[in-house]
């Protein structure tokens, strides 16, 4: 009896315990949405101001730049563009420039990185340090030795000078060696096992783990080969060889060379027209790459 007596009160109290209530993530507060908000039609406004300029007349951008009358809007800003700009051309040469570029990045440097993540060699501290130290070095600074040995080898005004300079930087395997040190070794140990050589490893093994932090990557490495504009203005003097940031640099000049007694409200016109077809291309690319560079970033936030 006494026993029943004693354990009865026990078990009710621990029935009779409430189980505590689940903690609902907090809302971001209304001002902190608010601040986004602005601060998103801050950086937009811009950008929809000179999408929308360019189907004005050229005159009316400049005696009225923030009215807006869709019955006014047409194409003459474009058309009278590409017939005074040799924008197409510069398409062409930052097309072949962006894929053979960005072809050789994304293939060596995760190379490079997998080495430096997953080996061990002597100095490999030492080297990779020494890979990070270029980092601090300035594009300026390295622009007249890189221009005396593109000229000592002959390729002044070649797609080899576009191209080969800076196509390995040392971003791009800080990146993925931050990747690659997050897989496992005992997938490479597994592999291993099975027979398979070093470079089945990184291609088999490793490249589809990193997929994420390599579309980042390209999605990076894109957007600079394609707004680079002081190595190619200095190496690529010719029209042939301009890509498309030198070829909107020199847009007022070829206007005003090509049409003559061409006004200030001209030379506004077809620059925004110009501004907006070199804009497409990465706002597409972002767009549909938004998710994969989300996701690159945070892969390659992982600590190595």
């Amino acid at each position: 009896m006494s026993t029943s007596t004693l354990t009865q009160p026990t078990f009710q109290s621990v029935a009779a315990t409430p189980t505590p209530p689940t903690r609902s993530r907090p809302r971001p507060a209304i001002a902190s949405q608010l601040f986004l908000a602005l601060l998103t039609i801050g950086f937009l406004a811009p950008v929809f101001w000179a999408l929308l300029s360019a189907f004005k007349p050229a005159n009316e951008i400049i005696r009225s730049p923030l009215s807006f009358d869709p019955s006014t809007f047409n194409l003459d800003n474009y058309l009278a563009m590409f017939h005074d700009v040799p924008i197409g051309s510069g398409f062409l040469n930052t097309g072949i420039v962006l894929l053979i570029k960005g072809a050789i990045t994304l293939f060596f440097a995760p190379l490079a990185a997998f080495a430096f993540a997953k080996y061990n060699f002597a100095a490999k501290n030492l080297i990779f340090g020494t890979v990070l130290i270029t980092l601090m070095l300035p594009t300026i600074v390295l622009i007249i030795p890189l221009l005396l040995e593109m000229k000592e080898l002959g390729w002044v005004n070649t797609y080899q000078a576009l191209i080969l300079p800076g196509a390995i930087d040392a971003f791009a395997i800080f990146w993925m060696r931050q990747v690659i040190s997050a897989v496992p070794d005992e997938l490479l140990d597994a592999a291993r096992v099975d027979g398979c050589g070093e470079f089945g490893i990184f291609w088999r093994v490793v490249l589809p783990v990193i997929r994420p932090g390599l579309a980042g990557l390209a999605v990076l490495t894109i957007m600079n080969i394609y707004n680079d504009f002081v190595w190619p203005v200095v190496i690529a003097s010719s029209d042939q060889m301009a890509t498309l940031q030198v070829v909107l640099s020199t847009l007022a000049q070829n206007i005003t060379g090509n049409r003559i007694g061409a006004d200030y409200a001209t030379v506004t016109g077809e620059l925004l027209a110009a501004s907006s077809v070199a804009l497409i291309p990465l706002l597409v690319l972002f767009i549909a790459l938004q998710r994969h560079f989300i996701n690159g970033i945070l892969a390659g936030s992982v600590k190595g």
